[in-house]
């Protein structure tokens, strides 16, 4: 899990990326919101390509200026991007669409507006040899998300981008090739066979979901944006840096909001009461996890439009 040193050519990396965040992200964003309340057109700033800039500058690795067409980094990385930023919301009484930065329905005037957060990181693999790329050649994944750290409390003035890696080919994410496997020969090959003409869906890997956790992702990188419409403050909270081995950093711990009850007792057994609140609190780390099992939640659903590699 040690990044190849001879591929880490971008240096001055916070800097840089704290300009990035701003000029392709940041200030776009910021003039799509004037205009869009203007046109009525959408807001969102697609983060596909964006995310790969991002994944550049964390890893210290170039790309190799291919789009969709080859890899996303030169050491062979791949990059899976997420936004949950600007989603097209509804309203709960006319069932308009409604912009994230409005607060009524445009329609009705309706304030009980239903809020999306339901985007996440699509994984697609066809044939055989597209899994063993995945899990055999390619060296890490890398996941962007950009998000509202305080999605509950409706504040969309607050933004948070995050890097999480996996390294299929090493133990600790063993629970990442057992849920590509899962996907590729109990799913995608099962719903070809009855449905030929009908394409499965790429494998979802839900942002903050039990799997998710389960596949022990390490956090790279966290930064925080305040004022994000007006006058954006970025806060850098965590940077690994680029030639640091991933074996010494912790996976993100895993909330024990995310288990079910059978999962709750398992973990805890045995535990002394001190141990059961510090968990509640930090949530679970690597050892702890160890003791769980996937779960088995992957149902195959047709796919209506052509999955495009590019589109993340």
């Amino acid at each position: 899990m040690k990044p190849d040193p001879k591929q880490i050519t971008l240096t001055n990396n916070i800097p840089r990326i704290k300009e990035m965040l701003m000029e392709l992200i940041l200030r776009p964003r910021r003039d799509l919101a004037k205009w869009a309340r203007i046109t009525k057109q959408t807001a969102n700033v697609k983060i596909g390509y964006l995310g790969q800039h991002l994944a550049s500058l964390v890893t210290g690795v170039e790309g190799e200026r291919t789009g969709a067409r080859g890899h996303d980094l030169s050491d062979r990385s791949e990059v899976k991007s997420c936004s949950r930023l600007d989603q097209l919301d509804k309203c709960g009484v006319c069932r308009s669409a409604v912009a994230r930065i409005e607060e009524t329905c445009p329609v009705c005037d309706s304030d009980d507006i239903i809020r999306n957060n339901d985007s996440k990181w699509l994984i697609t693999v066809k044939t055989e040899e597209d899994l063993d790329l995945l899990l055999k050649e390619v060296p890490r994944i890398i996941l962007i998300i950009s998000d509202y750290p305080n999605y509950e409390i409706e504040d969309w003035a607050t933004l948070q981008f995050q890097a999480f890696e996996i390294w299929p080919k090493y133990e600790r994410h063993e629970n990442f090739r057992k849920l590509m496997n899962n996907y590729y020969n109990n799913i995608f090959l099962p719903h070809i066979a009855r449905s030929p003409h009908k394409s499965p869906a790429p494998k979802n890997l839900w942002p903050y979901s039990f799997q998710f956790y389960m596949c022990n992702p390490v956090r790279t990188f966290h930064c925080v944006v305040q004022d994000a419409l007006n006058h954006p403050q970025i806060d850098i909270l965590d940077y690994v840096q680029p030639t640091t081995d991933r074996s010494t950093v912790s996976p993100i711990p895993m909330p024990i909001s995310v288990l079910n009850s059978d999962e709750l007792n398992t973990i805890s057994r045995g535990m002394s009461s001190k141990s059961i609140v510090a968990i509640r609190t930090d949530g679970l780390g690597e050892e702890r996890t160890r003791l769980l099992e996937l779960r088995d939640t992957d149902h195959a659903h047709a796919q209506y439009r052509l999955y495009e590699r590019g589109v993340r």
